[in-house]
């Protein structure tokens, strides 16, 4: 009795059909609906951080008394934590939105959305969000992936490479 070729480890040919339709859907994903994806991820996170900042240099005043008394920031002085805070929730969603050093400007963020979930949040449970999770992990999404194919980061290496000859 000859074995079947399921049993020598090839597959029918309904399974390699399969196979091959399963693997022309992932690769349509990966180059068409990912790069879709991480710039929602940058749209959706940079306005979030952005109209914060906003915010925050729309009344300084008003700002500087939080982060004397309700933003108390282990290690900075209020007035140095609300303009770093200020600056960067003004530049880095700029940033996400070009896709340009989208893995640097992610970090910040980062810090920033853990610093208000738990060390705020540990002093004054109305900082502390469920929703900071979700920003924590888009986040660490863009820090881990970077921009993606519809991002300045990445038309900056594709011409960089082309102006040395380097091959992807």
């Amino acid at each position: 009795m000859m074995p079947s070729s399921a049993s020598l480890g090839r597959p029918s040919a309904r399974r390699r059909h399969a196979l091959d339709i399963r693997d022309r859907v992932a690769g349509w994903l990966d180059r068409s609906a990912m790069p879709l994806f991480d710039l929602a991820v940058r749209l959706t996170m940079a306005p979030i951080f952005f109209r914060s900042g906003l915010q925050k240099i729309g009344d300084w005043p008003a700002t500087l008394f939080l982060f004397q008394e309700e933003y108390r920031v282990p290690l900075l002085p209020p007035d140095v934590a609300a303009a770093l805070a200020a600056a960067t929730e003004l530049t880095m969603p700029v940033l996400l939105v070009l896709g340009l050093a989208t893995r640097l400007a992610a970090v910040p963020l980062l810090a920033m959305a853990l610093v208000i979930q738990f060390v705020l949040g540990a002093g004054n449970p109305a900082f502390s969000n469920p929703q900071h999770y979700f920003w924590m992990l888009l986040l660490t999404g863009l820090i881990l992936r970077g921009g993606g194919r519809l991002s300045l980061d990445h038309w900056l290496l594709r011409f960089s490479r082309r102006q040395t000859g380097d091959r992807p």
